[in-house]
């Protein structure tokens, strides 16, 4: 959530910012919030003047009745009864406006860093870089989806039959290879100094609002009507709000979790092609990265992310390419994100496998996630993320992109986590 205070003083560099963002109704949201806020401080300062005035009148009263005036002090508690019905009156008046206030920001998106580019679509995001040769595939090549049936490694028929669509069963050399990519990620994200940590994969509403999933992803979140609880999107909503509400130390900087959790996302209005077999599930494993840390070090903090998401698919020997998002695509809470993107070779196109994002503020703002800087002053922290990685389309590239004739091999840095060189 954007702070109050900079939308007031900044109100053009606000609005030519969310215009990259595609925000339409910009201009009357910001103009409402700040006249909203004029009248806020205007009900406050009437009502402080009126407690002023109360107080000074009840000292009177004092006087008074020890003077041994009561007719007049008595005149002046009517009036005492007035300022207080007056007082509680714009008590009320504040509280709907800060409700009003606090509705409107809760819909305004993050502001996009200056380097953002302004796009409205995914073709209009900026390729950062392209890393690895395609691979030519033999003759008789396969999808993934055939393949998964060819050598009875991911039944999707079956996820239908116990669950619905999206909810595949993993099987034998399928199951293991999942397990073998978890441990993997999980292993090479301590290795780089990240904690791992478990978290639960339901959360309340508080964590739903804390990441900026909630009011703006609702209709996309798995929801558990009679416990009021959701289902987690990805686990940056337990891990990041692990410090809600609390106060650290400069020196606690930067702060690195890593976990790995199923995810669950209702992915709504997703149909055709382009969704088929792994490609886009309900259901799905991810071992995600966050990080807190200091406002002066956080963008370097994203470089380092987003290279070292790169540097795993450059250990599984897969042809990657790094995205720059425009406006119009990056998610409602960040400030910058890249896209990580493998190629599918069966599909000829490339797969989504990693957001890294810099959120600032925004959520930590939501979290109030805040530390102490050297002179003793509160501050609000800013938070990271990156999926690192979600194996769905991880798993269709390496199938698709390692088969042969014989079977399709797996990467030499999995062999010891899977036990075996090769499907088939």
């Amino acid at each position: 959530m954007l702070q109050l205070n900079y939308i007031r003083d900044n109100k053009d560099e606000v609005l030519k910012r969310l215009a990259v963002k595609n925000f339409k109704d910009a201009e009357t949201v910001i103009s409402t919030i700040i006249e909203l806020d004029n009248n806020r401080k205007a009900a406050q300062k009437q009502a402080d003047d009126t407690k002023a005035e109360a107080n000074s009148i009840a000292k009177q009263i004092g006087e008074l009745m020890k003077s041994g005036n009561k007719a007049e002090a008595e005149t002046l508690k009517a009036k005492t009864s007035e300022l207080k019905n007056t007082e509680k009156a714009l008590d009320e008046k504040l509280k709907s406006i800060e409700v009003e206030v606090f509705n409107l920001l809760v819909t305004v998106p993050n502001l996009p860093h200056s380097s953002v580019p302004t796009g409205k679509t995914a073709e209009d995001n900026e390729v950062v870089r392209e890393s690895g040769a395609k691979p030519n595939l033999y003759a008789n090549a396969k999808p993934h989806w055939e393949l998964t049936s060819q050598y009875d490694i991911i039944d999707f028929e079956l996820g239908v039959k116990l669950t619905g669509a999206g909810f595949p069963v993993y099987k034998g050399k399928g199951a293991r290879l999942q397990r073998a990519l978890i441990n993997f990620f999980l292993d090479r994200a301590t290795a780089e100094g990240y904690n791992e940590v478990q978290p639960p994969i339901v959360v309340n509403e508080d964590s739903g609002y804390g990441t900026g999933q909630l009011p703006d992803k609702e209709g996309q979140m798995y929801f558990v009507n009679e416990d009021n609880l959701y289902l987690i999107p990805t686990a940056e909503v337990p891990i990041t709000n692990m410090y809600r509400d609390v106060i650290l130390k400069e020196s606690d900087f930067p702060i690195k979790n890593c976990g790995y959790t199923p995810c669950f996302r209702r992915e709504a209005g997703s149909y055709g092609k382009d969704v088929r077999g792994l490609n886009r599930l309900h259901q799905f494993d991810k071992v995600e990265i966050v990080q807190i840390s200091h406002p002066q070090k956080s963008y370097e903090i994203l470089e380092d992310m987003r290279d070292y998401v790169a540097g795993l698919l450059q250990e599984l020997e897969l042809p990657f390419r790094i995205l720059k998002l425009c406006g119009g695509d990056m998610s409602f809470a960040s400030a910058l994100t890249y896209d990580l993107e493998v190629w599918s070779a069966a599909q000829q196109r490339w797969l989504e496998v990693s957001s890294v994002s810099n959120f600032e503020t925004f959520q930590t703002n939501r979290l109030k996630c805040r530390y102490k800087d050297t002179n003793g002053k509160t501050q609000l922290a800013h938070s990271l993320n990156g999926s690192a990685l979600a194996l769905p389309r991880i798993v269709a590239a390496l199938l698709e992109n390692n088969q042969t004739a014989e079977g399709i091999k797996i990467p030499n840095v999995l062999v010891p986590y899977c036990g075996f060189e090769m499907i088939s």
